[in-house]
């Protein structure tokens, strides 16, 4: 894998609804990871994926308030770029905050990959993610 370009879906506590009907649709493998799952005392939906045999990758999540735009019906969608070559996607993620602003740092996740997400200075929100390569 070099580098992944994904749409990222944000819901208003509906997302496992949403992409269960997606993954039906779509004819793919739904994985759920809820905020209790992950350590956070709130419920719903932290990350979600639909992946298709296709190469169809859709991700989602449910809002949560402080973390990006606040939920608006029409401005939940977000632009998830995912790889693991470090150095091009730290590029990416410098060239896209100039101007921006930085809504969780880029540093290491719970998961273990590095993950940020901020605002470009024309209002579109991204996610990064930097999964470590194999050793």
């Amino acid at each position: 894998m070099s580098q992944i370009l994904n749409p990222y879906l944000t819901f208003p506590g509906t997302c496992a609804d949403a992409m269960r009907f997606y993954a039906d649709a779509l004819g793919g493998t739904l994985t759920l990871t809820t905020f209790r799952e992950s350590g956070m005392d709130m419920d719903g939906v932290m990350h979600a994926s639909v992946d298709t045999e296709s190469g169809f990758h859709l991700f989602a999540s449910d809002d949560m308030p402080g973390m990006g735009p606040e939920y608006v019906h029409g401005n939940n969608i977000q632009i998830s770029l995912s790889g693991d070559e470090p150095e091009p996607l730290r590029a990416i993620w410098a060239a896209l905050g100039e101007g921006g602003q930085t809504v969780v740092p880029l540093e290491v996740a719970p998961w273990g990959d590095e993950y940020g997400q901020l605002i470009d200075r024309f209002g579109i929100a991204w996610h990064l993610n930097i999964t470590p390569a194999a050793s």
